[in-house]
């Protein structure tokens, strides 16, 4: 049939449903640039910079240096033989050739080419080829560096103006229990960075994905959760700390008489702070704080890095399911198919987060999307960090988030796990009901204890709690 001179399908501005549309549905617009985008000069990017971000795990600096990519700018990264880390730009200042393949000194590092000897802020040292070993040239010339620092298995640099450096942001989840350990992880994505911050505002998603609901048979594959994740939850959402972030609150009923209220923190540009990975609702519990804190970290605009910590010790897993020998370089120690170490087949037949949050393209078009309820998480999120990057909310102004640091303040975030001994009320609709009022309730009160710190908070939440449990009994 000669078709040259039919015209071209007309694009609805929504794609319509209809049988056998795909003809119908081939143009695909482009993602959108304000939130995918971080390389230099874009709007996401320079508000990125301006908070500490993790670069590489501290196991990755040994006696050679290492070559990384951190939104869009080629760096590496090092520590010195006095112990100290450098995270510099990787081509020399010379002539070009890569710091990659630079000597690390006992001071600084220096290029393999012509010997030029750099400190860790990037000031040159030494010239050797030079008459003068450098001294008139290190008045006009640097290497480029970042500011940098190691903690608890994580190098976090700071690539924004150097004038405007803010104190690192001691979140109470690092400092909970007596017995809190920090070990450090990675999770390695060929995609846009907001896809895995997504997949984390989209709780709904661990009723399905995490559940066998969507995998036939035996869960053999280890991708489902504790059944106490199985049951459908009451989700909600709420801005907090004056719209700098957000919670999603997951409410359940373990049984008759007990309710589980899941609440996690997503925080202004890209942090997360995640509850007890392994609750099973078994306990009673107050307060349970942060088990895992996360980085979605660009590298490039088609592939971004998850860093993060997660907690060890008695008090924060009392289950003692947790596997330090799992954490490291792009790996995990719950749930598989976290990280892309299976084969193809594999994550066909279990899949994972992995597979879902990487299988939305390169980068997400969001265009496309099509929202339901469960989402509002996704697009609540997505708002507040526009209306970060637009200068809408002034709360959100990297000096105004990073006050409280600058006053050696802890910051708080609403993270925790509480199980109350509260029954069942009247029918479905009204027990639903009744947990979404007690899951705000509980980050009301939890907000109220924003200006104590240390066991004071911790004391003013739990007993506030014994008064919610008392009165919705």
């Amino acid at each position: 049939m000669n078709t040259a001179s039919r015209p071209a399908p007309t694009v609805a501005p929504l794609r319509r449903a209809r049988a056998y549309g795909a003809y119908y549905n081939r143009e695909e617009p482009a993602p959108d640039a304000e939130l995918t985008q971080t390389g230099p000069g874009t709007p996401l990017g320079e508000y990125m910079r301006r908070f500490w971000q993790p670069v590489c795990l501290s196991s990755q600096l040994t006696d050679v240096p290492h070559a990384l990519t951190i939104l869009g700018e080629k760096l590496v990264a090092f520590r010195d033989k006095r112990g100290r880390v450098g995270v510099l730009q990787r081509h020399c200042c010379h002539r070009g050739a890569s710091l990659e393949y630079g000597i690390i000194q006992e001071c600084g590092i220096r290029c393999c080419y012509h010997a030029f000897h750099f400190d860790v802020d990037g000031t040159i040292i030494e010239v050797p080829g030079e008459p003068d070993k450098g001294a008139r040239l290190k008045q006009m010339v640097s290497q480029g560096a970042y500011p940098a620092f190691e903690r608890s298995g994580l190098v976090f640099a700071y690539m924004g103006p150097p004038e405007d450096k803010p104190p690192f942001p001691e979140y109470d989840a690092y400092t909970a229990y007596p017995d809190l350990r920090l070990v450090a992880f990675s999770n390695v994505f060929p995609c846009n960075w907001l896809q895995s911050m997504d997949n984390i505002a989209d709780q709904l998603h661990t009723a399905f994905l995490h559940n066998n609901m969507t995998v036939d048979g035996k869960d053999e594959a280890g991708t489902s959760l504790s059944t106490a994740f199985g049951s459908f939850p009451v989700m909600d959402y709420m801005e907090v700390r004056d719209g700098t972030g957000m919670v999603f609150i997951a409410n359940r009923r373990v049984d008759d008489n007990r309710v589980w209220i899941r609440i996690n923190d997503l925080i202004v540009p890209n942090i997360s702070q995640h509850a007890y990975l392994f609750e099973d609702g078994s306990q009673r519990r107050l307060f349970h704080r942060v088990h895992m804190s996360r980085w979605y970290v660009p590298v490039d605009d088609t592939h971004s890095i998850i860093f993060g910590w997660r907690m060890f010790g008695d008090s924060i897993d009392p289950l003692h399911m947790g596997r330090e020998d799992r954490l490291g370089w792009d790996d995990m120690d719950f749930l598989e198919g976290q990280v892309g170490n299976r084969s193809y087949a594999q994550g066909q037949r279990a899949p994972g987060d992995y597979e879902a949050i990487s299988s939305q393209r390169d980068i997400a078009v969001h265009a496309l999307e099509h929202p339901m309820a469960g989402d509002i998480g996704v697009y609540m999120n997505r708002k507040l960090i526009k209306a970060a990057l637009r200068g809408r909310n002034p709360a959100a102004l990297p000096e105004a988030m990073h006050a409280r640091a600058v006053q050696g303040l802890p910051t708080h975030c609403y993270t925790q796990n509480t199980l109350l001994d509260i029954p069942r009320r009247g029918d479905e609709a009204q027990d639903q009901q009744m947990l979404r009022a007690l899951g705000r309730a509980i980050v009301e009160l939890t907000a109220q204890a924003d200006a104590l710190s240390g066991a004071q908070r911790d004391a003013f939440v739990r007993q506030r709690l014994e008064e919610l449990e008392r009165a919705y009994r």
